[in-house]
């Protein structure tokens, strides 16, 4: 068993040569054309793209832990074409036509993951089986009618999301309590780790090469200090996304936001054919307090959701990955939503953080004159948003006009948080929110209307 197996199931459930042997740290200072700061997907997917645009570039990776280690290997694998700002809030700063655009380039980039696994030979258990919210109570069926006609309204047509009656979402998902749905074509179950993993052989077949346990601790135009050595690069990719405020002078850029994940057992073909989840759709529903779930390849819930508070500073720390209360709070909702369930064994808890900027959007910058380029705050998004971030990031260091480089997101910079103790106050102050606005639902069967209200203002949704 490899010693970081107790990171996430993902991790647990890799064989000893999908870990493969480990990679050596920077050896000393040294010169490249391209250092990228961080070996998840961000990273990875811009090295990969580089690499096709120009195989002669030197291109370095820098890891502080091992490929896969942060969000990248532990999400809930959802390789999905959401965005952590609305249409709405793209529109305001863009058009209407650049918020479409950019959306459907998120479901090209579904496709565009998917042509690459296959072309590249990752096995990540990658099967396209679309998404489904399960809306288990009127209001919340109310806001799927809502953003449907929202999505209409943008020249969105049933082929990419459409509204589920009751029979129709229990066809896909036959969870507790169901009168509805919405459902997306654009959504693929992946078993994250794996892909994290199966990327790095393939960027290093290509030329580049990725230094582990190498953390950097400060980034400045074309240099990368780290506590093996300085870098210089001609370009310097910072692809830390939640980690990112451990460099220096970055510590008020994102915040890390804590999500934690459980897997079950693997259950009966009987529990299976109760339950559906045939084609490994995705799914949560439609509260407020955010879950998500996948039907595993070998037949797992991993089920994951918010609810762990901020902490002070925006630490990191692997303590903060086991919740004993989140952990007890998702294995109730679970059990709730399948009661077939039961007992039956939950054989692995985990967590890890993942970022968000102060105006909860993503984006993609480089600077030409700096040489600096960034990508991130995905917020939970950024299994398929990564992969358009290394497309983007490629084509603006390669100076390559593209469609993907006139994007809205392409440029967007957010404002910085607030200092501490502001931060911590406000940050867990919003937390409460949808906790809140799920309670005041449940029990009177009525929509949280200012809670509803404050949380899209907060979020874009």
């Amino acid at each position: 068993m490899h010693e970081l197996s107790n990171l996430s199931m993902w991790h647990a459930t890799m064989s000893a040569d999908e870990w493969g042997p480990g990679r050596p740290a920077l050896a000393g200072d040294t010169q490249v054309d391209v250092a990228i700061v961080g070996a998840g997907y961000t990273g990875m997917w811009t090295a990969y793209y580089l690499l096709e645009r120009d195989p002669s570039l030197r291109i370095v990776l820098l890891e502080a832990n091992v490929v896969g280690f942060g969000a990248s290997g532990r999400n809930g694998g959802w390789c999905s074409a959401l965005l952590p700002m609305g249409l709405d809030q793209v529109a305001s700063v863009s058009s209407r036509d650049a918020a479409v655009r950019l959306q459907r380039e998120m479901h090209d980039t579904v496709t565009e993951i998917a042509r690459v696994v296959e072309v590249e030979g990752i096995e990540c258990d990658f099967q396209l089986g679309g998404y489904v919210m399960l809306a288990r109570n009127q209001v919340q069926m109310e806001r799927a009618v809502a953003e449907i006609d929202h999505l209409r309204s943008y020249g969105f047509e049933a082929d990419d999301y459409r509204l589920l009656e009751a029979s129709e979402a229990r066809d896909h998902c036959n969870a507790t309590k169901v009168v509805g749905g919405t459902f997306t074509p654009h959504c693929a179950a992946i078993h994250p780790a794996r892909l994290a993993r199966g990327l790095a052989r393939v960027i290093e077949r290509k030329g580049a090469v990725i230094h582990e346990h190498t953390a950097a601790t400060e980034i400045t135009p074309r240099t990368v200090r780290t506590s093996h050595g300085t870098v210089r690069a001609d370009v310097v990719v910072r692809a830390t996304e939640a980690f990112t405020p451990s460099l220096k002078g970055e510590a008020r850029t994102v915040v890390p936001v804590y999500s934690l994940m459980l897997a079950t057992e693997p259950l009966s073909d009987s529990f299976w054919r109760e339950v559906g989840l045939h084609d490994r759709p995705t799914f949560n529903d439609g509260r407020r307090m955010i879950i998500y779930g996948q039907r595993t390849a070998d037949g797992r819930f991993a089920f994951g959701g918010r609810g762990v508070p901020y902490h002070y500073g925006s630490r990191i720390d692997p303590s903060f990955d086991r919740h004993a209360k989140v952990h007890q709070s998702l294995h109730d909702t679970l059990r709730e939503l399948f009661p077939a369930l039961g007992d039956a064994a939950i054989t692995h808890r985990w967590g890890g953080a993942v970022a968000a900027a102060r105006d909860w959007w993503c984006a993609a910058n480089y600077d030409r004159a700096t040489g600096l380029a960034t990508a991130g705050a995905y917020v939970g998004d950024g299994v398929g948003t990564t992969n358009l971030s290394g497309r983007t990031l490629a084509d603006l260091i390669t100076d390559q006009a593209s469609d993907l480089t006139s994007m809205p997101w392409v440029g967007h910079r957010a404002r910085k948080w607030e200092p501490e103790p502001l931060r911590w106050i406000g940050i867990n102050a919003m937390a409460q929110l949808p906790l809140s606005a799920d309670r005041h639902e449940e029990r009177t069967g009525t929509s949280a209307r200012w809670r509803n209200a404050l949380l899209g203002r907060l979020t874009g949704h």
